[in-house]
């Protein structure tokens, strides 16, 4: 039960003209990416050492979050580069005119199903998953036919696709298999969704 998320980051198209006269590149990204246990501190301090400038994170909760704030800010956003969209969202990302082309030769990054873009460049890609407790379950769903199908008393946390960029992606997942009878499908997962939270942190959160 595998469906590929690619994440991709993009250059804002103010970019040169910013980072050249603060000496700061202002970055916003997703929390997990700022956190302590996660890549961004070391990409950080090894960027500082060849750049001659200084990395500000603006972190926020998901890529939805990342995406809502640049249309909310406009041509007055501070971004120089925003990292942590995925490829459900570039079109929207695209239509607020306000990234520019990377000019980047991304020839040599390979993601499965292939990606080629002049504004974003793929910098990371997964699974999507469900995770669930072994202990509880012997019996996983073995596809998205079984988990919308199986059994009601069995609970799935879902993210919500306003916020959440796996809440999207399993939307447009849900598209992808059930087409035309999507929304029947829905009616049917309904009976098993215990809560919809507004990020992946929080869900993860409830199963823990």
């Amino acid at each position: 039960m595998r469906s590929y998320f690619l994440i991709v980051a993009a250059a804002l198209a103010a970019l040169s003209s910013v980072a050249s006269a603060a000496r700061t590149l202002t970055i916003y990204t997703y929390e997990s990416f700022t956190s302590e246990w996660g890549p961004g501190p070391k990409v950080k301090a090894e960027f500082e050492k060849v750049c001659a400038c200084t990395v500000d994170y603006v972190s926020l909760p998901d890529g939805v979050a990342l995406l809502t704030r640049l249309k909310m800010e406009g041509n007055a956003t501070k971004a120089d580069i925003v990292l942590g969209l995925d490829t459900n969202l570039i079109e929207e990302a695209k239509a607020t005119n306000l990234l520019a082309e990377h000019r980047i030769d991304a020839s040599g990054v390979k993601v499965p199903g292939g990606f080629s873009d002049p504004v974003f460049v793929p910098y990371d890609y997964g699974h999507f998953a469900v995770i669930y407790d072994t202990k509880a379950m012997k019996n996983p769903p073995k596809s998205l036919k079984d988990l919308v199908e199986g059994d009601p008393e069995q609970k799935i946390v879902l993210e919500d696709p306003r916020t959440s960029t796996p809440g999207l992606g399993f939307l447009f997942w849900m598209r992808a298999v059930y087409g035309d009878q999507t929304p029947a499908a829905w009616m049917k997962l309904q009976k098993r969704i215990l809560t919809v939270t507004p990020g992946w942190s929080e869900a993860y959160g409830l199963f823990t």
